[in-house]
């Protein structure tokens, strides 16, 4: 039987995207597009500031599988929410 990846939870606020998988969190500061931008997405995610879970798992760096999986799962849930995320 094969096993079972953790789930992936997201929670979308207006100033953060939370993300816990595996007994860690991350938290991520999303920026909003500036307000007079047509067109632009909900959010603004900047990849360079993913590298390390929250504390207390501040020491575990995020591998490029993780990343993967946590990006899919971000834009999952903006998508169940009609909203729309660009990774920069």
């Amino acid at each position: 039987m094969a096993r079972r990846k953790p789930a992936i939870e997201v929670e979308i606020t207006e100033g953060a995207i939370r993300v816990r998988h595996a007994g860690r969190a991350l938290t991520i500061a999303a920026a909003s597009p500036p307000p007079d931008a047509d067109g632009s997405p909900d959010y603004i995610v900047r990849l360079d500031d993913i590298e390390h879970w929250d504390a207390p798992h501040d020491e575990a760096e995020i591998d490029v599988e993780e990343l993967q999986l946590v990006l899919a799962a971000i834009e999952d849930e903006c998508d169940r929410h009609g909203l729309s995320v660009e990774f920069d």
